[in-house]
């Protein structure tokens, strides 16, 4: 698949090699366990099904998940074990599927909630760097988008997270998760 999914476009076939994300073409998780600690009214009180996904299309200095992000850690799985962790965290009472840092594997996720059926709320939790055409083929999928808004200088942006274009592609991102979800 040569993938145009981020703002980045790195257009790279990834069976055969990575682009900036350093995500192969399988998904690549890190852990999945209900998470407490999230905006409350994402985690409520049974706790929101956080998948953290491996990779990152930002991969900021300061980032609290560095080893997760930037180092790529984690095991790759199947749409199929992935539907499964979805039952798993359903089993467990988690109040939504959150869905952390999915940017890089947006359509693969994207296909495997539709096989699910989606029996619980999908919250899209990203940096804001997001591909508009992207979100586009989300739209009905996502109950929820949870952006960060990091940067409105472009100078920060470049030097912390190499995204000198983060305020216009975040802000027309963010437009669109509103136009989706009103």
């Amino acid at each position: 698949m040569n993938c145009l999914m981020c703002p980045r476009k790195c257009n790279v076939d990834r069976k055969q090699g990575f682009g900036f994300c350093q995500s192969p073409e399988t998904i690549k998780i890190a852990r999945a366990a209900l998470h407490f600690w999230e905006e409350p009214c994402i985690s409520g009180k049974s706790g929101s099904g956080a998948i953290f996904f491996s990779g990152c299309n930002m991969k900021c200095v300061y980032c609290q998940n560095y080893e997760i992000s930037k180092n790529n850690k984690g095991a790759e799985i199947s749409e199929k074990r992935l539907i499964e962790i979805f039952d798993e965290l359903l089993e467990q009472g988690a109040n939504n599927i959150n869905l952390v840092n999915p940017t890089h594997y947006a359509l693969q996720i994207k296909t495997a909630i539709q096989k699910w059926g989606k029996k619980l709320p999908i919250v899209y939790n990203c940096s804001g760097y997001e591909s508009v055409e992207t979100l586009k083929q989300l739209e009905g999928i996502i109950d929820i988008y949870l952006p960060d808004l990091k940067y409105i200088r472009n100078d920060k942006a470049k030097r912390y997270s190499n995204s000198e274009d983060y305020f216009q592609v975040a802000t027309n991102a963010i437009s669109e998760m509103k136009r989706q979800i009103p």
